[in-house]
């Protein structure tokens, strides 16, 4: 029988566990009572905290806690009425959770200069056809540091986007789950919709990845004070409780400490920014050099590449769209490299998303070791993944 591959990437490892919060963890592996849905109190306030260090003051009771974004995302989907507008790509998940909450997703074209924000005149143009076929847009799904393109909105496109939503009385999902990992964060400046429109901003970070292991599903939201805030708020939170969507005690209580951000955590986060960085640059950098076109990732593990300048050599391989790329590609490389189409992308564009951390191998010891030491890039390993990686591409190039 014929495997069905997945429909949306598989799950990717990340880094190791910090040591300390492992012993959080397993310090609080013997709490049996249940955590309440949305969080317990020191875990909000541990948000808040987190929230205000940033700019964005809260209080306990505007913040809900899930395991993983998706169940939050999917609450917030089913919380009001409306078509939801994404970005064109966007993260994988955040179709299928419109469908599964019975709302129509529209994808908008991003701006050239970077991914995760739609395009403001393409935005505007795109809310005004749907209201002419009698539809009612809602919710605008944005990433300024997004996953899939690796990129970094700057501050005045992201403004001109939060005022097309305000005219258009959209309310803004702004996914920051990758806010704290910019590759270079004296030279690139993160500015979220939530400083410019506070009252119609709902703020969503994914813990699991930038500030906990990639295994342990944690996510919080942040619910504006005004404007349909509160009632979005107590619909979530229905919703949320009819799926008995709570964290685990001892999740909560890792996540809770890491959200205080303690020096263990500050420190991770800063070396895993920089070897997300490094990365990056020496990914992009073979990419080029195959006459991919690719935007200099700025935050997180991926980056976006844009194989259409060799759709000629690529044809003469049998690769002609973004599936068979997909194959072609993860095949060569012996692990996932997901196709464009995975992401809202035209099939027809040869594009894929390139996870950075699989160059460093599978080992926990080996992932631990390139967080600390000064050229990561040195190790063997890593040199041979990155010109495999490169031949991979070139190879598909013609040359």
């Amino acid at each position: 029988m014929q495997q069905v591959p997945p429909a949306l990437p598989p799950p990717e490892r990340g880094l190791p566990v910090l040591p300390e919060l492992g012993e959080r963890l397993a310090g609080a592996a013997g709490l049996a009572g249940p955590e309440p849905v949305g969080g317990g109190r020191a875990l909000r306030e541990a948000a808040c905290g987190y929230w205000a260090r940033r700019g964005l003051p809260t209080e306990p009771g505007r913040v809900l806690a899930a395991p993983g974004a998706q169940p939050l995302l999917l609450a917030l989907f089913a919380s009001a009425g409306g078509e939801v507008l994404l970005t064109r790509p966007c993260s994988a998940s955040y179709s299928p959770l419109a469908r599964l909450a019975g709302r129509l997703a529209y994808h908008v074209p991003v701006p050239a200069e970077c991914g995760g924000v739609p395009d403001p005149y393409a935005l505007l143009e795109t809310v005004r056809r749907i209201r002419a076929e009698g539809g009612r847009p809602r919710f605008l799904v944005l990433s300024v540091a997004d996953d899939t393109t690796g990129t970094v909105a700057p501050p005045e496109i992201l403004h001109e986007v939060c005022e097309a939503a305000a005219t258009e009385e959209l309310t803004v999902v702004s996914d920051e789950t990758w806010r704290d990992t910019l590759h270079d964060p004296h030279g690139t400046v993160f500015v979220g919709p939530a400083e410019m429109y506070p009252d119609q901003v709902v703020v969503l970070t994914d813990l699991a990845g930038p500030l906990a292991p990639a295994g342990w599903p944690a996510a919080i939201a942040r619910f504006p004070a005004g404007g349909a805030g509160p009632a979005l708020y107590a619909r979530a939170v229905s919703l949320l409780t009819a799926v008995r969507a709570e964290l685990p005690p001892p999740i909560a209580a890792a996540v809770g400490w890491a959200l205080t951000e303690p020096e263990p955590v500050r420190a991770r986060s800063a070396a895993m920014a920089r070897l997300y960085g490094l990365l990056g640059e020496a990914a992009r950098e073979r990419l080029d050099a195959a006459g991919a076109l690719c935007r200099p990732p700025r935050t997180g593990p991926h980056l976006y590449a844009d194989l259409g300048e060799l759709r000629v050599p690529l044809a003469a391989r049998g690769v002609t769209d973004s599936v068979e790329l997909e194959e072609r590609l993860s095949a060569a490389l012996g692990r996932p490299v997901p196709g464009g189409h995975r992401f809202g992308d035209d099939p027809d564009a040869l594009r894929v998303r390139i996870s950075t951390p699989p160059f460093l191998g599978t080992g926990d010891d080996r992932r631990r070791r390139a967080l600390s030491t000064p050229d990561p890039l040195a190790d063997p390993d890593v040199v041979e993944a990155l010109s495999t990686f490169g031949s991979a591409f070139s190879e598909l190039a013609g040359d």
